[in-house]
């Protein structure tokens, strides 16, 4: 069973039982109101989405399985265009468009090329974290999807001999995940997409890589959930509040009071940091306990660290003024990232065929919020 499957089956679970115990609290109301209607329907809904989404998903499962059948004892051909060919190609005419996905680099002793879709994402994720630091889920097309998230445990308490136990079930919630677009163009004379010599692929992932990485980066850090992405300051939890009221600057007291503003759960789940800017970080390097030491720590091949949590520059978030939510603590995976379709590349010698250049044009689709505002915290300088 595919690993896609698996979700959906999963999620169809979980709907079932909300819409079970949707009924349930309705009986003990007495009946069927409106509003527990309208909520049934839609969880019917998802369910009848979840239905068609496993069945489409195991009837490619029995195609793949009839073509490796029918071709078992045929050698299959390979693309021998590598990515840079590929772009090229594209810029020539003679592929429309393509779409370059992450892949895994198989291990050898040899050294293996980085891809196109990597080249971009190292260069992205030099210009903001939010594409490293989340849990992403890859999807092929841009429909909504739902996580649902548990928004409460159930509880158990002290009974005497003989007394009823009372029901105590846990509660759903959860996010909805859509698809917003960002993209670019840009253009390159075909002099140079014709030079072999030139190196097309480094400069278009470079381009790419800080076009599209500032501005997915920057939506998935501060967005306010308005036909944009929900970001991750928007919609983390109220955490401290300090700092000098003049300009909004924190302690290092305000910085662990933040991190034990979590729930001590959360606080032990793994990928627990701060997050912060430039400046912040500047900040927080000169911040010293009682005995002189600095808190700050330079970390070699990992994360710098503060106060023994990791920490991540993110030039999108806040300077420390007053008002501002300068500084993040939390688990930074429970930050959800969808992306509709990969990196998607194509190419028109039409649109500026006066000047003899091939534009190229970059498009990706992404959405991302917080499944629980506890999970993250944050600083917020103190008003003059």
């Amino acid at each position: 069973m595919s690993e896609f499957v698996k979700s959906q089956q999963e999620l169809r679970a979980n709907l079932t039982a909300q819409i079970q115990e949707s009924l349930d609290s309705a009986e003990a109301r007495g009946g069927l109101d409106a509003e527990t209607l309208n909520k049934v329907n839609a969880l019917e809904a998802d369910i009848r989405s979840a239905d068609e989404a496993i069945a489409v998903a195991q009837r490619q499962e029995e195609r793949k399985a009839e073509a490796a059948e029918a071709s078992r004892g045929y050698v299959p051909s390979e693309e021998a265009r590598n990515e840079g060919d590929m772009l090229r190609a594209i810029g020539m005419g003679d592929v429309r468009s393509h779409t370059f996905e992450k892949r895994a680099l198989a291990s050898s002793s040899n050294t293996v090329p980085v891809s196109f879709y990597d080249q971009v994402f190292q260069v992205a994720r030099l210009v903001g974290p939010m594409l490293d630091t989340s849990e992403i889920f890859n999807t092929t097309s841009g429909e909504d999807i739902t996580v649902p998230t548990m928004t409460a445990y159930s509880t158990a308490s002290l009974k005497a001999e003989g007394s009823a136990i009372a029901e105590s079930d846990p509660t759903f919630d959860s996010i909805t995940l859509g698809a917003y677009k960002y993209s670019f163009l840009i253009g390159v004379s075909n002099e140079l997409i014709a030079d072999a010599g030139f190196n097309l692929e480094a400069l278009l992932a470079e381009q790419a890589g800080n076009a599209i990485g500032f501005a997915v980066n920057g939506a998935l850090t501060t967005g306010d959930g308005s036909d944009k992405p929900n970001g991750i300051v928007t919609a983390a939890g109220s955490g401290i509040t300090g700092g000098t009221a003049v300009s909004g600057a924190f302690t290092a007291d305000n910085l662990i009071d933040l991190a034990y503003s979590l729930d001590g759960a959360a606080r032990r789940l793994p990928g627990v940091a701060y997050m912060a800017n430039t400046q912040s970080l500047g900040a927080m390097r000169k911040l010293k306990d009682n005995s002189g030491q600095y808190l700050y720590q330079v970390g070699v091949g990992q994360p710098d660290s503060f106060a023994g949590f990791p920490i991540f520059e993110n030039p999108a978030m806040a300077a420390q003024a007053t008002d501002a939510k300068s500084v993040i603590f939390g688990h930074l995976p429970s930050y959800k990232v969808r992306m509709a379709g990969g990196l998607q590349v194509a190419s028109s010698t039409d649109y500026a065929f006066n000047k003899d250049q091939t534009f190229y044009r970059f498009l990706m689709r992404v959405d991302g919020d917080l499944t629980h505002a506890g999970h993250v915290k944050y600083f917020v300088g103190a008003a003059s």
